[in-house]
């Protein structure tokens, strides 16, 4: 049950945004009682970190499965831009600027492990794409992984609407890319760009 608890939570979550939802909308769209929720959860801070813990899991999960596909490096790169326009697609206002704005403690228990992960899955693509040719092979890897890393948290945290830190998402990659890229990479680019995500 507790499962089922934080799985509708999640989906409720990221769709009607963290601070809207309340344990009477999840214990009704469930049909259970607000009781049996607060048998798991004694409180909704503790039913956001659990399904923010979740959301973290499965979007790990993705991308594993995304680089798992042997894309080369650019294209990787969009295909995880897809995941997360899929995934927050139904969403209005942007899950990371929720989080931070209404539960601070939550974000910053989120941020940790999400730092952690993208800066490995950035330092990964950046080394994939200068084995591939696609990236300068002079470029200082940590200094690239952490400015964009930057660039991305900083549209996230402080852009409201979930349609607009996409479409600046989608500028932040090309703008990377761009940054690293060899001729070879600037040809993949372009093809890529061809393809927008919806």
């Amino acid at each position: 049950m507790k499962e089922k608890i934080i799985n509708k939570a999640k989906d409720m979550f990221l769709r009607l945004g963290f601070k809207s939802i309340t344990m009477d909308d999840i214990a009704g769209e469930m049909c259970i009682s607000k009781k049996t929720i607060y048998k798991y959860f004694a409180n909704k801070e503790l039913l956001i970190h659990e399904s923010t813990q979740l959301l973290h899991k499965e979007v790990h999960e993705i991308i594993t499965e995304i680089i798992s596909r042997d894309y080369n490096a650019i294209e990787e790169n969009f295909q995880i831009r897809k995941m997360f326009a899929d995934m927050f697609k139904s969403t209005d206002t942007s899950p990371i600027y929720q989080l931070k704005k209404h539960y601070p403690e939550v974000y910053e228990k989120a941020l940790e492990y999400q730092v952690q992960e993208c800066e490995s899955c950035f330092k990964q693509n950046i080394e994939k794409g200068i084995a591939q040719g696609l990236y300068r092979k002079d470029i200082n890897i940590e200094v690239y992984v952490k400015l964009y890393y930057a660039l991305i948290f900083t549209i996230n945290e402080n852009t409201r609407s979930e349609r607009e830190a996409a479409a600046l998402e989608m500028e932040a990659l090309e703008y990377h890319t761009r940054a690293m890229a060899t001729e070879k990479g600037i040809a993949e680019l372009e093809k890529n760009l061809l393809n927008p995500i919806t």
